[in-house]
């Protein structure tokens, strides 16, 4: 269950820095205020009035009817780069501190877990041949 959490967390936090530093543009078309075509990453195809009119050979009366509407929401374009010169002498102290702390621990637990223990078998306290009365002629 652990190992679920973990992996979809992760998953999550991958997808949320992909998504923020992507651009984002939509683009609606408006025909007499009301939304006729939504478009993401491209133009939104028109209603098709201005061509009707044209093949008719009329004037549109009202010029203003169809609209087209975009906004582009912008990404992150510069990632937090964060250098060890940019940090100041007690945070440099503190993350070097946790790092060596850190890696100790790590080290005594794999020291334990790597050592086998194994016991020697106990040794008979009488000779094998008297134990089971066997003897040579």
């Amino acid at each position: 269950m652990k190992k679920a959490v973990i992996h979809s967390f992760s998953i999550a936090l991958a997808c949320l820095v992909l998504l923020s530093t992507f651009s984002w543009t939509v683009d609606k078309h408006l025909c007499m205020g009301r939304v006729m075509d939504v478009a993401f990453f491209h133009g939104a195809e028109d209603c098709g009035m201005k061509a009707a009119l044209a093949a008719l050979e009329m004037e549109q009366e009202n010029p203003g009817c169809c609209d087209d509407d975009s906004f582009t929401l912008t990404g992150q374009d510069d990632l937090i780069k964060v250098s060890w010169d940019d940090l100041d002498f007690e945070q440099q102290v503190f993350l070097q501190t946790y790092t060596v702390a850190y890696l100790h621990l790590l080290s005594v637990v794999l020291e334990e877990v790597a050592t086998p223990l194994i016991e020697a078998p106990p040794l008979p306290e009488r000779k094998l041949h008297q134990l089971y009365e066997v003897y040579l002629i």
